[in-house]
């Protein structure tokens, strides 16, 4: 671990202490999206104190290029540094409404059709897979053949904006019929007018075109859900009230993440107690979780430790 930056702030009359440090999670295999591949998560963990508490929080540092990552560990951290303080759990702090367990999905890596059947095959007792798919002409027999192979799960798609719409119209018919629910973030969000012309036969689902509230206006009439994840908002704060005025537009919510480990998801995790889909499987790509992680049973995930986060 590298100690990125430490310094100190006032919050009202108390001295807090900030400290970043860099840590590097080895993936368990080879995680690849139309954009690349990787074989570890690189994150930021932000620690605040007070002298007597500390709080932390997480965030992945390849979105450092924006704001929003190190937005979001700073803002984690400091929502558990008052619940610490305050003896009480983030979502009493914060009146979220909670479930013990919550059900998500699992992804399964961008590959040939035959390799990611048979990464299906081994997770095919898992209720949700969510397929990264690559903007090729490979896409439908990767569906089909994960189909085949896990008969029974529920199956989300996500593009990561490598489609064009003539690939759009040419296979969504199909997907349909292969029982996909979800397309996840199809074209470039800076091109994606283009879907308020298409017919949506399978919801749409916005992950790069949506970070903030400031985003919401120019989705309708493009998309059915939106991706909320704290890296790209800043955080819980800016998450929750996006959550509230999506929900007041009408969108559909799925809950996000990048790969990282159980102290980036457990925020997260207490949202998604309200939400459309989940997708919340990061810590179980990772070689190792980190202590007081978060339990993965049977395809649900319980609530965060008080150890670990919040």
């Amino acid at each position: 671990m590298v100690c990125l930056r430490t310094l100190c702030a006032l919050c009202g009359e108390v001295a807090l202490r900030i400290e970043a440090q860099e840590e590097v999670w080895p993936l368990k295999e080879l995680f690849r999206i139309s954009r690349g591949s990787r074989t570890e998560a690189r994150v930021v963990v932000v620690t605040v104190s007070d002298g007597q508490y500390a709080g932390r929080g997480e965030g992945v540092l390849q979105q450092l290029l924006t704001p929003g990552a190190a937005r979001n560990a700073l803002d984690c951290a400091l929502w558990d540094l008052e619940a610490k303080r305050s003896d009480k759990r983030v979502w009493e702090l914060a009146n979220i409404p909670i479930v013990p367990e919550v059900e998500t999905s699992f992804t399964i890596s961008l590959d040939t059709p035959e390799r990611m059947a048979t990464s299906a095959k081994a997770n095919s007792n898992r209720p949700i897979l969510k397929l990264k798919l690559g903007g090729d002409k490979l896409d439908l027999q990767r569906v089909e053949a994960v189909r085949e192979a896990a008969p029974v799960s529920r199956l989300l798609i996500d593009a990561n904006e490598s489609w064009s719409p003539e690939h759009y119209r040419k296979i969504v018919p199909t997907l349909k019929e292969l029982g996909v629910e979800l397309i996840e973030q199809p074209f470039p969000a800076d091109a994606d007018e283009v879907l308020g012309t298409l017919d949506h036969q399978v919801p749409v689902c916005a992950d790069e075109s949506c970070h903030t509230t400031v985003d919401l206006p120019q989705l309708k009439n493009r998309y059915e859900a939106i991706n909320v994840k704290l890296d790209k908002s800043g955080g819980l704060t800016e998450a929750l009230r996006l959550c509230e005025r999506a929900r007041e537009s009408g969108f559909k919510l799925l809950f996000g993440c990048m790969v990282c480990t159980s102290l980036g998801i457990a925020p997260a995790r207490l949202l998604a107690s309200t939400a459309d889909y989940v997708d919340l499987d990061g810590p179980l790509l990772l070689a190792s979780d980190r202590e007081h992680g978060l339990s993965y049973q049977n395809g649900k995930i319980g609530m965060p430790a008080g150890d670990l986060w919040g």
